[in-house]
């Protein structure tokens, strides 16, 4: 579909010249169909502004710099293993174990420090390895086994998180027992009345980055062309087998950094935790208009996704909304995502 169809516009040719006019026949609903398909960002980004000013209203506490400081730090670690999932889900396939790849990287460099008593870096490092290596295995079952990221990455997940329970022996790793650099992610920076973690930096930094890989470089056009087509992404002589490993082994490698990022944010390393993160990193990549059947979103929706979810739990907090019914809110929003996505896809056919 040409560029003056996405934008609703027929094109005349008269002599030498190109004139375009506005198809008078296409409905509104049909012009901001073309409009979401060829923006998807645009939709997250509307509910995201609606949503803070819709909370600000309701209670004048959500605005305050020390709330927008907690609310950024409580999605830091979501935003990350959503950037990893995103990766995934652009191409078409979806990864279960995030959470479970989080925690145990997390408990693996806890344990390398109190257990083996080895230095910060060592062991940040080690557990890097540990997440991109948990990542490479789901990436080889699914490019070399051949067998549905679903049901690779809800194996692992089962795998990772009894692995869990056994390295920790179910304990909890204390903050003040690690080297200060594997709870340095917590550590917050004055600016103003606001305060920026140093996890919540590499978050934006790791964004940044990946928003760059993907929209400017060749491996990120191939992410992009083996989620939309991976037959013809073959027959244009991509390599698909190696992106799609390289994809699920980088998202390995990012929910590690992940895992740095949630010692910080809980000052300790707890097996007890992430069983939500799964859901939640998926959620934000749905809400930040990344399309599930892959080809179509990118990581700017993704962080925006992040930020919605973090809103809302937040404003809902504030209002005095149970958890229960927090969930309810974000699942209906998940719903509402999908829905739309599967409508804009339509302009696609």
């Amino acid at each position: 579909m040409g560029q003056a169809e996405l934008l609703g516009l027929t094109m005349t040719t008269t002599g030498t010249s190109t004139d375009f006019e506005v198809d008078r026949h296409e409905s509104p609903a049909a012009r901001v169909q073309h409009l979401l398909h060829g923006n998807p960002v645009l939709g997250p980004l509307a509910v995201l502004i609606v949503a803070i000013i819709a909370f600000s209203l309701v209670n004048t506490r959500f605005f305050a710099a020390a709330n927008l400081s907690l609310v950024l730090a409580q999605v830091t670690v979501i935003a990350v293993l959503a950037l990893g999932q995103t990766l995934v889900i652009l191409t078409a396939g979806i990864d279960l174990a995030a959470g479970a790849i989080a925690v145990f990287s997390s408990i693996l460099m806890a344990n390398f420090c109190t257990k083996a008593g080895m230095p910060g870096v060592p062991a940040l490092i080690l557990g890097f390895a540990c997440g991109t290596a948990m990542g490479a295995l789901n990436g080889f079952l699914v490019t070399r086994i051949k067998l549905p990221p679903f049901i690779v990455t809800l194996g692992t997940l089962t795998i990772f998180f009894s692995l869990n329970a056994v390295v920790s022996e179910s304990e909890t790793v204390r903050g003040a027992d690690m080297p200060s650099l594997m709870t340095w992610t917590g550590t917050t920076i004055p600016i103003g009345g606001f305060r920026l973690t140093y996890g919540s930096i590499i978050m934006l930094a790791l964004f940044a980055y990946f928003f760059y890989a993907l929209k400017s470089t060749a491996w990120g056009r191939h992410v992009y062309a083996t989620g939309d087509d991976i037959e013809a992404a073959r027959l244009a002589g991509i390599r698909t087998n190696r992106v799609l490993f390289s994809v699920y082994t980088t998202a390995g490698l990012l929910y590690a950094v992940g895992g740095w990022i949630l010692i910080g944010r809980l000052a300790s390393a707890s097996p007890n935790v992430g069983v939500d993160y799964n859901l939640d990193s998926i959620t934000a990549v749905v809400l930040g208009g990344t399309s599930l059947f892959g080809g179509r979103g990118g990581v700017l929706g993704t962080l925006i996704g992040a930020l919605i979810v973090g809103v809302f739990r937040n404003g809902l907090q504030l209002g005095g909304v149970e958890v229960v019914w927090q969930g309810f809110a974000i699942g209906l929003l998940v719903l509402v995502a999908v829905s739309l996505d599967q409508w804009i896809r339509k302009v696609k056919a």
